[in-house]
């Protein structure tokens, strides 16, 4: 990784057994910065925290304060994203083809037992991968305009939902060719690349989506274009090709 972000990662590879305690199961990096490419001030530190049990509200707000902590003590990064699940849903049969394929195969350990030791080889062409990654895009679609419709009318309150948006939008787009593509990859741009081959008419709005991954803006036409125009047309794309995610309680 960047050597400006060493210290970054140092602070949070002791701070997350200070918060969790022995309810730390394990902990991993995903993202720009332990790929390689982040870029110092833009880019932010993702983490993926394992629970023994199931995160708690307590657990998810210690969660946010630690990285809130981590955000204001390193002008290194760009804000802190966690991902908190306790260790038994992330083995669980139903997550063996979401989150425990994004544990095994696009995260990085960084404290505790590598889970990946539980988890199965994984090919990129099997369609129940796709499904179970992103074939609920649907769903998510009702949560996002509520979420915009409450966001406060400034820039700066807008900046992170595209930042979010951009990327889950990204993602979707590649996983509906990465079977096609036969590789995965965590790189926004790659996967805008790997769709745009497959899908040339939308090419251009999922490279602009990668970009706003990386440097996002504030402008509610990206969020109206995103929730009325891409996300439903790839929402439909994607049930067609792969069909729709098995149901889950929301956490």
């Amino acid at each position: 990784m960047p050597d400006a972000f060493r210290p970054v990662v140092a602070a949070a590879r002791t701070r997350l057994p200070e918060v969790y305690g022995t309810r730390l199961h394990s902990a991993y990096l995903y993202g720009s910065i332990p790929r390689g490419t982040a870029r110092v001030g833009r880019s932010d530190l993702d983490l993926l925290v394992a629970l023994r049990e199931e995160p708690t509200a307590a657990d998810r707000r210690a969660a946010g304060a630690l990285g809130a902590a981590l955000d204001a003590r390193f002008p290194q990064i760009d804000g802190v994203g966690t991902l908190l699940h306790g260790r038994d849903r992330l083995l669980s049969d139903l997550e063996r083809h979401d989150l425990g394929w994004f544990v095994a195969c696009l995260c990085t350990p960084l404290l505790g037992d590598d889970l990946a030791a539980h988890l199965p080889r994984y090919r990129p062409d099997d369609p129940l991968l796709a499904r179970e990654t992103n074939g609920d895009l649907a769903l998510c679609l009702p949560r996002w305009r509520e979420r915009i419709a409450a966001a406060e009318d400034t820039d700066e309150a807008r900046r992170p939902l595209v930042r979010f948006m951009s990327r889950h939008l990204v993602r979707t787009g590649f996983t509906l060719v990465m079977g096609r593509w036969r590789g995965w990859t965590s790189d926004l741009r790659e996967m805008a690349d790997a769709f745009g081959a497959y899908y040339p008419a939308r090419a251009a709005q999922l490279r602009t989506a990668a970009s706003y991954g990386c440097d996002p803006v504030g402008d509610p036409a990206v969020l109206r274009r995103y929730v009325d125009d891409l996300g439903p047309w790839l929402a439909g794309e994607y049930a067609r090709v792969h069909g729709v995610k098995a149901p889950r309680d929301m956490p």
